[in-house]
């Protein structure tokens, strides 16, 4: 598990190194070459012929740790010992996650709560008495997924007559608030991200026969129950909830409401809690995470104006936390980005040498009409500070193509900044409007076909510059945090460095012997956002010699490795 994003910078589409343009989207680029598409009113496609390019385009989706991709991912764990001696006994719950690690949080938060009540968990769907969608709403695509499984679990609740509740929870609850029960009759309860603790006294109220939405922004409270992690290893802790930014483009401070620092002590007495169960790595979280304490009382003793309480100030009073190993946070907004937060990071030793800093845009007119806060100038100004105080740091951030009335000058700027800073990762999005959003309703709309050629053209860049990022960590020795074995080939293990690339190396015994030890892995090949090798030395466990495998990557055909 790792960083990142929050606002339009959440499930992002990101296109693997080595690939090529479809015949179509190479027709695209000469039909923009020669102008024909240089500008939205310039084309003469029919919105049908426009249309069936644009659905010709593969456009793969991202899947890594921190995106649910389109289709959603499903919490799958064994049943608790409450289970057996709770009001709920025998029920079982069913949660589908679409978006960001934000959702995935509440997903454990809803979990954890159920389970206390005795629910058990059911990775199908078809099993589960209580079927729960915690959606996202920053683009249509996801949205429509979670429509269409609505409609399947709708009809499956016709035919049992009610025995099954259906919760629609997340950002596309609170964006739609009771329309949904017009849309969706079948749907029981209808909940925003601010209610995750108190789904049970909710689905108590659908018990007494009413159909409920609770989407209104309230307060949230320090929960009693420990949510249930989908990782015994790596754990998501929120620091601060809401938004308070007015980006053009973005619906999450609608649907997620105001900002809501947490009190250090709570978020302290969390990760002691996590480090004395075994976890080894915490990721803080926010929309803005640098935001935090805002909202908190009080100004620092120094007379600097600093409220009492910043982010930096947080990282200081959590990081010595026994038993965690690791800190990574997500995602900075640039507008509070300091040098004092790069400086915490460059001393304190757990914070991991990782930053996600989304940009949106390398023109100042775009991100004017974005409402982000900051020009291209002070971005960089950030990204030259990092390197000052952490040369060898990672840096991923976030763009989007085809804002309302983006030239392709502006483009081109974005282009421009994505090589001169050279990042180790772009997610990037072509625009897509949002209900209830100011630029969904401005003119100069981007042609659908345009937004998915300079797509394509700007993830070519961010594949060809990540590769060339990755080759400083090439022969070098890095510690990785193992996770367990490779999907692909059970005789390798995989982990995380603390760059967040992620990492592979072969091991005579089974990886899960080897899960949350932190250990150092030469590195033999490198791939753009992999690394591949082989362990500097034996490792040694419960007081036994491992023997792992010394051979590495380094004569391996790149077919059979996982790309």
């Amino acid at each position: 598990m790792a960083g990142l994003l929050p606002c339009a910078q959440h499930c992002h589409t990101s296109l693997p190194l080595g690939y090529r343009p479809s015949p179509v989207a190479q027709s695209a680029h000469r039909l923009r070459s020669s102008r024909k598409l240089r500008h939205p009113q310039a084309s003469t496609l029919t919105e049908a012929e426009a249309s069936s390019l644009v659905a010709s385009i593969p456009i793969p989706e991202l899947q890594s740790a921190e995106f649910c991709g389109s289709a959603g991912v499903s919490l799958d764990r064994p049943a608790t010992a409450s289970a057996a001696t709770s009001p709920a006994e025998g029920k079982r719950y069913h949660i589908r996650t679409f978006g960001c690690q934000m959702n995935l949080a509440d997903s454990e938060r809803m979990a954890g709560v159920l389970e206390d009540s005795g629910y058990v968990c059911a990775a199908d769907a078809s099993d589960a008495d209580v079927i729960v969608y915690n959606t996202c709403s920053i683009r249509e695509k996801a949205e429509t997924k979670v429509y269409s499984a609505l409609g399947r679990q709708a009809k499956r609740k016709r035919a049992k007559m009610g025995e099954v509740k259906l919760v629609l929870a997340g950002c596309v609850a609170s964006q739609e608030g009771a329309a949904l029960l017009r849309r969706i009759p079948e749907l029981d309860l209808v909940m925003g991200p601010h209610h995750a603790n108190q789904i049970v006294s909710l689905l108590e109220r659908v018990d007494q026969g009413s159909q409920v939405v609770a989407t209104e922004p309230i307060e949230i409270l320090e929960d009693v129950t420990a949510p249930r992690r989908d990782s015994d290893l790596s754990a998501w802790v929120n620091v601060i909830h809401g938004c308070n930014e007015k980006c053009t483009y973005c619906v999450v401070p609608n649907t997620r409401g105001k900002e809501q620092s947490r009190r250090p002590e709570h978020i302290r007495r969390e990760m002691a809690a996590l480090g004395d169960a075994g976890y080894k790595e915490v990721t803080l979280l926010g929309q803005n995470v640098d935001a935090y304490g805002r909202d908190l009382e009080g100004f620092a003793a120094d007379n600097s104006g600093r409220r009492l309480w910043t982010f930096t100030d947080l990282l200081y009073h959590v990081h010595d936390v026994e038993g965690i190993e690791r800190i990574r946070f997500a995602t900075s907004h640039p507008r509070y980005f300091t040098e004092r937060l790069v400086q915490a990071c460059a001393r304190l030793p757990k914070l991991c040498e990782f930053f996600h800093i989304p940009f949106q845009s390398g023109d100042n007119d775009i991100l004017r009409h974005m409402r982000r806060g900051y020009t291209h100038e002070r971005y960089r100004r950030i990204i030259d500070n990092i390197r000052r105080h952490m040369p060898d740091a990672s840096v991923s951030g976030d763009a989007i193509v085809g804002y309302p009335g983006e030239t392709e000058e502006q483009f081109e700027a974005t282009v421009r900044l994505v090589e001169e800073v050279g990042f180790d990762r772009v997610n990037t999005a072509a625009y897509s409007p949002r209900p209830g959003t100011p630029a969904a309703v401005m003119e100069e709309q981007v042609a659908e076909l345009i937004k998915m050629d300079r797509l394509h053209r700007l993830n070519e860049v961010v594949n060809r510059v990540a590769e060339e990022r990755a080759q400083r960590f090439a022969g070098r020795d890095m510690e990785v945090l193992v996770e367990g074995p490779n999907p692909r080939d059970p005789m390798q293990a995989m982990g995380r460095t603390r760059h967040n690339k992620v990492a592979f190396f072969p091991t005579t015994l089974p990886p899960a012997m080897l899960k949350g030890q932190l250990v150092t892995m030469h590195v033999d090949l490198v791939r753009a956002f992999t690394l591949f090798g082989h362990l500097v030395e034996p490792q040694t466990q419960a007081g036994d010699q491992l023997v792992v495998q010394q051979q590495g990557f380094a004569d391996t055909a790149p077919s059979a490795v996982m790309a």
